[in-house]
């Protein structure tokens, strides 16, 4: 299977760690380069978060194992990019 080179997941996660603790450990997971975080919503328990984490060989089941650890929960895969290189997304007509 091609090398997995981006990931975008939804996560739900409690307000502890805060964001850029949780964040950067999974920028510690071994397979990944480097990850960001937006917060999307915030409630009284929890915050919905949009994680990309990217590298080389991104270990998926990896990724998933350190957000479960760090209390949270993936709600879906919004993204993947898999190959020699990212391909971006780019706007077509039918988008709009």
């Amino acid at each position: 299977m091609a090398p997995v080179k981006r990931l975008v997941v939804d996560i739900l996660k409690p307000h502890d760690p805060p964001l850029a603790e949780f964040t950067g450990h999974v920028a510690d997971v071994g397979s990944v380069d480097g990850a960001t975080a937006s917060l999307i919503e915030l409630d009284k328990e929890v915050q919905n978060v949009k994680l990309t984490a990217g590298g080389d060989d991104v270990d998926v089941d990896e990724v998933e194992a350190e957000i479960e650890a760090l209390g949270g929960t993936v709600h879906s895969v919004d993204q993947v990019s898999c190959g020699e290189r990212v391909v971006e997304d780019r706007p077509i007509p039918q988008d709009r």
